[in-house]
């Protein structure tokens, strides 16, 4: 699936089956409380804190999709063509960053 044909799944869906979209500012917060979510898992998996026995059933990839879902509703809402904004991200970093990290000695 492309980014473009994710953002038409998400406009569907939010049309037939989620009715409509949540206001901007819903979603912002929405998208925070998903944020957290992967936060909440990658500091227990990765990092120094354990799992409660009520987070045994994690699943980060479910999480990290409902970041990538909330943040599409974002970018139908507000007219953002996401594969747009990346391909010019992507330009960005390319022309910013092209010696940064290759002379940094932290990543040696």
């Amino acid at each position: 699936m492309t980014i473009e044909q994710a953002q038409e799944s998400v406009d569907q869906w939010i049309k037939t089956t989620g009715i409509r979209y949540f206001n901007e500012l819903t979603n912002t917060a929405m998208l925070m409380e998903e944020v957290g979510e992967v936060a909440r898992i990658m500091a227990r998996q990765y990092g120094e804190q354990s799992f409660k026995t009520s987070d045994k059933e994690v699943n980060l990839a479910d999480e990290m999709a409902d970041v990538l879902f909330v943040l599409i509703c974002l970018a139908n809402q507000t007219g953002i063509n996401l594969t747009e904004a990346l391909e010019a991200n992507l330009v960005k970093k390319n022309i910013r960053d092209a010696d940064r990290h290759k002379n940094n000695e932290k990543l040696r």
